[in-house]
């Protein structure tokens, strides 16, 4: 009985890490996609003149009663960076937000609108394309779970892996292309879009990161499942052949 049972265990075993990795991709693409970091920067922007009690590196005391002139003459004459604040953003699928200067908090606009019109089009298909990645996933982990639940035959078993392997690899190209297409839309972005929000500097975040960790968490569920099918694959046909050689056996040296 032991030869029988360890095999039903390993499979088992690879069943629940597909399905762990796949949950783990669902939960890193669905956070990635509702959040907006998927890159972040900085903007130079003029300095405003400080109002009221206002003060700081971020704001110029010029034309204010408690300002000398030295103070005056010293900044007519100052250039480059002196004269301009780094005001950090973040970017998202859906929005982009800046922090306010001198004042607690951000404001927030929609990447859409930021986008070149000419780019609008690749932005939306990346965002179906991260949609469907995201109801594959689901799909696929749900496959999963009824894989590791079902308690019926091993053909039936092979068949939910075969439809859960097509559709995590599917997922997998989705997501890949959906990462890239966003990426590609991001630059064009920078480089063509409003001149009032185009970043000096900057870097891809956390959520970008995180995207791509589900990608390669969904790539190595649908590696684990197809290993698996093709595994189970040939422990049938061992078995078989095994039956086969006891038959021949069997028929040739017969039992009076």
């Amino acid at each position: 009985r032991m030869p029988v049972s360890v095999p039903a265990a390993d499979r088992r075993q690879r069943a629940s890490a597909a399905f762990s990795l796949s949950f783990l991709s669902l939960v890193f693409s669905i956070t990635a996609f509702s959040s907006s970091y998927w890159c972040e920067g900085a903007r130079k922007v003029a300095k405003p003149f400080c109002r009221g009690q206002s003060k700081g590196d971020h704001c110029i005391r010029f034309n204010s009663p408690d300002a000398n002139n030295s103070n005056a003459v010293q900044y007519i004459w100052e250039t480059g960076d002196d004269k301009f604040v780094d005001r950090k953003f973040h970017a998202g699928i859906w929005y982009s937000c800046e922090e306010l200067i001198n004042e607690e908090g951000e404001t927030c606009r929609s990447f859409i609108s930021l986008t070149p019109a000419a780019d609008r089009g690749v932005l939306w298909l990346s965002i179906v394309a991260e949609l469907l990645y995201i109801i594959l996933l689901l799909t696929g982990a749900i496959l999963m779970s009824m894989e590791m639940c079902y308690y019926s035959t091993v053909i039936d078993g092979l068949k939910i892996n075969t439809f859960s392997a097509v559709v995590t690899v599917l997922a997998g190209l989705l997501g890949m292309v959906a990462h890239m297409m966003y990426t590609t839309v991001f630059q064009m972005t920078v480089n063509l879009g409003p001149e009032d929000w185009r970043p000096h500097t900057w870097d891809y975040g956390w959520s970008y990161c995180l995207a791509w960790a589900s990608f390669a968490c969904c790539m190595a569920a649908a590696v684990t499942t197809i290993n698996k099918y093709t595994k189970t694959i040939l422990e049938f046909k061992h078995k078989r052949k095994t039956l086969e050689r006891s038959l021949k056996i069997k028929y040739k040296f017969p039992h009076h």
